[in-house]
């Protein structure tokens, strides 16, 4: 047998022609989004024997495969994840920090201004001009804050919408890759095009979240969701949903579904956008809007509280300018009940001191028999607290948690948020500029009390006898012991009792009532002097109303009522640089990972111009053994003629 040289020929000229066809395709993808270069795999025939020594018999192309490598891919999948949260983040803080900063001004403006009306009202108590642009103060003081709420509302909306849209995408890779996996099967996992595609999809769901990859034996991959949830297997694909927020529906959470069954998705560990939305929306949206109910329900109790200790122009005691801070209107929402909870117990909360306030949720738990835990949501302390005589659970956060029917069970639930619905329950209900309270009643401590006992009047008829007046006050002795008062006039004679009363209110009987304020250090015997005269130039309650503006009120006596939004606001703008700096980092981290992948997997065009140039000259050399070989037979056949 001679040596075949044709068919040596014709074999280097078909592998020349399919590594050519390679590197041609890999020049063509070279910008092809997810495209991993391909090489060829030449080997030898098998050689044969001729006499005593083996000749080859050509070339083929044995294999062509995907430059591929899986950890350069795991760690491109990583890096993309945290970019694309750190990214999230950011431009869900740069525009809630833009918010602040040039429509959340308003409200800080809003409220000086009123500060400022008070202080007209206080140099002129008698203008009915000025109280009525009070009242317009405090009107567009509390739209405002309405505003900001309703903004704040609209980030919530627009971020649960960003949720929904990334759950369908995220349904749809699933079906598309369950798709691929199918035909990768159905080929053993070797065609390349569709490698890259179900890689490409691979690495788009790693934007939403934290991606799991499991290689199957069948040439398909399972695809995990947050390292624990199964969204691919096979060729099966599940689905995410998106399912009514609990314990507060209009705060959405993510669910697995698989035909019937539903499991919650713990957001905290899914990664990626959809957890920088769920972070952003839990831990900065939330707070902002209860530490703005936390400044709304300061101005509407400071104010309304003031109001109740003086006279309005009509020598009455002053009405509420605000909503009551614990009217339905303004706590709303104020509950959320767990949908896993077995009791039938109905709660709301009552502000009891706004002051006490820190603008954080709770999450209230009931144990059989009788154990209450509250647990701070932000700060994570735990308090056990025990239901008063009335089967009411105070809290020392300046709220009271009310069974208002039915009874817990063990184990159930409840997340309370005290501040919630303020700020969008924020109204101005006075409609008189003669209600504006300037004026303020005389109410003299005895200077031998032995406790600090404070007291508020809390209606008056100036009509009944003996009402207190200059120069015919009367004093009021309280025994705290026995729960009994007595009424002297401004000679000292006893003018009325002993008489019982039920703490803390006490009804003189001369046309004024009062209520013990604060009997916390109250001694046994505790006396005031009432001098309840009217004077329409008085100003001295329009003036304590306007200290308002520097009084630390808020947060246990730390913060202004202005202090309060502005700690938001930096708060929210310390947020947003971190956020810039993180996607700084991340974006180098992830530029490392895609460099890797890109000198191991992308087109190199300048390599594969040279490669272009050896295979065509592989393939010339091998046409012209074609060549030489026609010449030789041609030689041999003219030979024989």
């Amino acid at each position: 047998m001679a040596i075949d040289l044709l068919n040596i020929a014709r074999t280097g000229v078909l592998a020349s022609q399919s590594q050519l066809g390679v590197t041609s395709n890999n020049i063509a993808n070279a910008n092809t989004q997810g495209y991993h270069r391909q090489v060829a795999t030449q080997s030898s025939l098998e050689s044969q024997r001729l006499g005593n020594s083996f000749y080859g018999t050509g070339t083929y192309i044995s294999d062509v495969k995907r430059v591929y490598n899986e950890f350069a891919a795991r760690e491109l999948r990583i890096g993309q994840t945290s970019l694309s949260a750190a990214e999230a983040t950011y431009t869900k803080m740069s525009e809630l920090d833009q918010l602040y900063s040039q429509i959340g001004k308003m409200v800080p403006e809003g409220l000086n201004d009123f500060f400022a009306q008070i202080n007209s009202v206080a140099d002129l108590p008698t203008d009915l001009g000025i109280r009525d642009g009070a009242l317009s103060s405090a009107e567009q003081l509390a739209k405002t804050i309405n505003q900001m709420q309703s903004y704040l509302d609209n980030q919530t909306k627009q971020t649960n919408s960003q949720i929904e849209s990334m759950a369908t995408r995220i349904n749809e890779i699933s079906k598309e890759l369950g798709n691929i996996n199918l035909e990768l099967m159905k080929n053993g996992g070797q065609d390349s095009q569709l490698l890259d595609k179900q890689d490409a999809l691979i690495q788009e769901l790693s934007q939403y979240s934290q991606v799991n990859v499991i290689p199957l034996d069948t040439g398909a991959k399972s695809i995990m969701l947050g390292g624990s949830v199964m969204l691919v297997s096979g060729e099966v694909s599940m689905s995410v949903g998106v399912t009514a927020g609990d314990p507060f529906p209009n705060e959405p959470q993510i669910t697995a579904n698989s035909g019937s069954q539903s499991l919650k998705i713990d957001p905290t560990k899914l990664g990626g956008q959809l957890g920088a939305l769920f972070e952003f929306r839990s831990e900065t949206l939330v707070p902002a809007t209860q530490e703005l109910g936390q400044l709304a329900l300061g101005i509407a109790d400071a104010f309304n509280d003031m109001q109740s200790q003086g006279f309005d122009l009509n020598g009455e005691l002053g009405q509420n300018i605000f909503r009551d801070i614990n009217d339905p209107l303004m706590a709303t929402g104020r509950v959320g009940e767990y949908s896993t909870n077995t009791g039938t117990a109905k709660l709301s909360v009552n502000i009891d001191d706004v002051g006490e306030l820190t603008g954080n949720g709770y999450e209230l738990s009931f144990t059989a028999p009788s154990t209450y835990e509250l647990k701070d949501i932000q700060t994570g302390n735990v308090t056990a607290i025990t239901p008063d005589a009335s089967g009411n659970l105070v809290s020392p956060e300046g709220f009271t948690i009310n069974v208002a029917s039915g009874a817990m069970a063990d184990g159930d639930k409840f997340e309370i948020r005290p501040s919630a619905g303020a700020s969008s329950g924020l109204t101005m209900i006075m409609t008189d500029p003669k209600g504006i309270a300037a004026a303020a009643p005389k109410i003299t401590a005895d200077a031998a009390n032995s406790g600090d006992m404070s007291v508020k009047v809390n209606q008056i008829d100036r009509t009944v006898a003996g009402f207190p007046l200059t120069d015919a006050e009367l004093t009021v002795r309280v025994d705290s012991a026995t729960n009994t008062f007595e009424v002297f006039d401004s000679t000292g004679a006893s003018v009325g009792g002993p008489t019982a009363f039920t703490p803390p209110q006490i009804n003189t009987g001369f046309g004024f009532s009062f209520e013990i304020e604060d009997s916390s250090a109250a001694g046994v015997t505790d006396s005031f002097t009432f001098d309840l005269s009217f004077a329409e130039g008085d100003n001295t309650n329009a003036v304590n109303m306007a200290k308002f503006a520097d009084a630390k009120l808020m947060n246990g006596g730390t913060t202004t009522l202005i202090g309060v939004f502005e700690n938001t606001k930096l708060d929210i703008g310390s947020k947003t640089k971190s956020a810039e700096v993180a996607v700084g980092s991340a974006d180098a981290i992830y530029q490392q990972a895609y460099n890797r992948v890109q000198t191991e997997s992308g087109v190199n065009l300048d390599e594969e111009a040279a490669n272009l140039m050896r295979f065509q000259q592989a393939y010339q050399a091998s046409a012209r053994i074609m060549t030489t070989a026609q010449q030789l037979f041609d030689s041999l056949i003219s030979s024989v003629r």
